[in-house]
């Protein structure tokens, strides 16, 4: 029996074998990744179906989040870049530090978003006058200088630094300050949920006494009422973090401030209520409009570069900068 599905195969390969070699040679050159990426632009996605308050509101407008696509530099993508319009080809390196790959940008991308959703929820419960006690400050080591004297790995939870607690970077700069130069600071972390201990020279850039590591602060915390926020798999970055605190804002108060209106924006967001400036504007800005936004927000460091865009490609898209939440509410209440 197997004897006779043997010669079936291989009878088969024999009389297809030219036919296989170019099949498999059409996939390998549909799917082998270049080193390259295509910026495209995206859409929004409206986040009111992604936040789940207890006892909240349906309003009848909407606060959503603008985003761009990223694809993985295959030759499909490569090609259609230098046929469409807007499609950008970027070499892999102009988005990715030394020795970091875009998956490892991608993973990086997911932390940021997490610290995102934090700072969002964090702002609005505490603009909105609702409660909020934050129960952890989770330190997550996301930078390594090139000159840093250290075993720091990337992702590395930061505990303790010699045996004090930190809960900022600026806790952790005032530390460092009681320091002298090449002194040794030791630090308690958890990397993959197992305990470790870093040690790291003080060294001095410039005029100033550093480690050289930076972190990016995520938080755990309780809420009332409670809150839910959804993600895909496929969604990452900061830069939806503005709207994602209105958004929570809006069902956290009694009257909806979008007026019925479809506001779309972008911009990092922190728990103080600065916005910060993003990347890929233009492409936001194009998934707005084919979205048939009312209203685009964008940092004001974006502003010049959104007002371009708006210019070149003739957009009906109303633009208004800000630089904290509290100017993004002002606006909304006075028109």
């Amino acid at each position: 029996m197997l004897n006779k599905i043997y010669e079936k195969i291989k009878r088969f390969i024999l009389e297809n074998y030219k036919f296989l070699i170019a099949l498999i040679l059409i996939v390998v050159t549909l799917t082998y990744e270049f080193p390259y990426v295509v910026y495209t632009p995206g859409g929004i996605v409206n986040l009111e179906n992604r936040i789940k308050i207890e006892n909240d509101i349906e309003n009848k407008g909407s606060f959503n989040m603008s985003y761009v696509t990223l694809r993985k530099g295959n030759l499909p993508s490569i090609l259609l870049s230098y046929v469409i319009k807007d499609w950008d080809l970027i070499k892999e390196n102009e988005i990715t530090s030394d020795n970091e790959s875009v998956d490892d940008l991608l993973k990086l991308e997911k932390l940021y978003m997490n610290s995102s959703i934090d700072n969002a929820t964090i702002l609005a419960y505490q603009k909105a006058g609702k409660n909020i006690n934050i129960t952890k400050n989770i330190n997550n080591v996301i930078y390594i200088d090139k000159l840093a004297k250290t075993d720091h790995k990337i992702y590395d939870k930061i505990v303790s630094v010699d045996g004090n607690t930190i809960n900022t970077i600026d806790d952790l700069k005032e530390y460092i300050n009681t320091k002298k130069e090449h002194d040794i600071i030791n630090f308690d972390v958890l990397n993959n949920d197992k305990k470790a201990t870093r040690k790291a020279e003080v060294i001095k850039i410039g005029d100033e006494l550093k480690v050289g590591i930076a972190f990016l602060t995520t938080y755990e915390y309780d809420t009332d009422p409670s809150i839910k926020v959804k993600t895909k798999s496929s969604e990452s970055g900061s830069s939806g973090g503005l709207m994602l605190s209105l958004a929570i804002y809006n069902k956290l108060i009694d009257t909806d401030i979008t007026k019925g209106k479809k506001v779309v924006g972008t911009g990092t967001i922190d728990i103080y209520g600065n916005v910060g400036k993003i990347d890929g504007v233009k492409y936001k800005m194009l998934g707005a409009v084919k979205n048939k936004a009312d209203l685009f927000i964008c940092p004001e460091e974006n502003y010049e570069e959104a007002i371009k865009v708006k210019k070149e490609h003739k957009l009906d898209l109303k633009i208004i900068s800000v630089k904290t939440f509290d100017d993004v509410i002002k606006y909304l209440e006075e028109n």
